[in-house]
This record gives C-alpha cells, sequence and structure tokens, in this order.
C-alpha cells in the first residue's frame, strides 16, 4: 500500500472528527459510556489501517484490514445508537456517512486482496 492513500487518510480524518464528538459528547452532553465506545472503535479504524500499512505479510496485511472493516462496522452501530438516543444530533448524519465511506473503501479493499490471494494460490 502506497505511504499516501485514501483509506489512511480517510480513516485518520475520520477519527479526528470522532475524537471532536467525544469532547462534545462528554463536556456538553454529560454521556460517558456510549462515547467511549464510539472513540475506542472509531478511532482503532485509521491504527488498524497504519498497522496492515506495516504489517509484514499479505496475510496480516488482510487481517488488519479486516479489523479495520469491523471496527468501522461497530462505530457506526453506536454512532446510529447515540443519534437515536438523541445524544448526538450535531453532524450525526455526516459522521454516518464518513463511516459508510470508509466501510465500503475497505470492503473493496478486502475484496480485491482475498480475490488475489486465491489467484495466487491456484
Amino acid at each position: 500500500m502506497k505511504e499516501n492513500n485514501i483509506i489512511k487518510d480517510k480513516s485518520y480524518q475520520f477519527s479526528l472528527k470522532i475524537v471532536r464528538v467525544y469532547r462534545y459528547l462528554t463536556e456538553q452532553k454529560k454521556e460517558y459510556v456510549l462515547s467511549r465506545q464510539m472513540l475506542r472503535s472509531g478511532t482503532s479504524i485509521g491504527a488498524n489501517v497504519e498497522e496492515a500499512i506495516g504489517g509484514q505479510t499479505s496475510k496480516d496485511f488482510l487481517t488488519k484490514l479486516s479489523i479495520a472493516y469491523k471496527e468501522s462496522r461497530e462505530t457506526c452501530y453506536w454512532l446510529r445508537l447515540l443519534k437515536d438516543s438523541g445524544y448526538l444530533d450535531v453532524d450525526a448524519d455526516v459522521l454516518l456517512s464518513d463511516c459508510n465511506e470508509l466501510q465500503r473503501i475497505l470492503c473493496a479493499i478486502l475484496k480485491t486482496l482475498k480475490s488475489n490471494m486465491q489467484y495466487k494460490n491456484r
């Protein structure tokens, strides 16, 4: 994976947004439990992308990106829950859209990787 790439950049920018929303939820809404879960999974996406880039094997790369994908799904869950419970109204739809975009990108990368790995194993 190239050093400057779309999933790396988008996941990092998403992490920054998640940190800002976490601060808003804890400082303004005094919500600590759900927002902590969102913070953990939302920033984990980019961290796992970074780990994937530094992976030593293709299998390691695939594993870390798979974890990033799972974390993106979990983050969408927490964002929906915060939105639907009334804690998060500011930027909720934008964050959900960003999270869904990360999922689509990660899914496309994973499909390509798995396909390439199967092709090599023939």
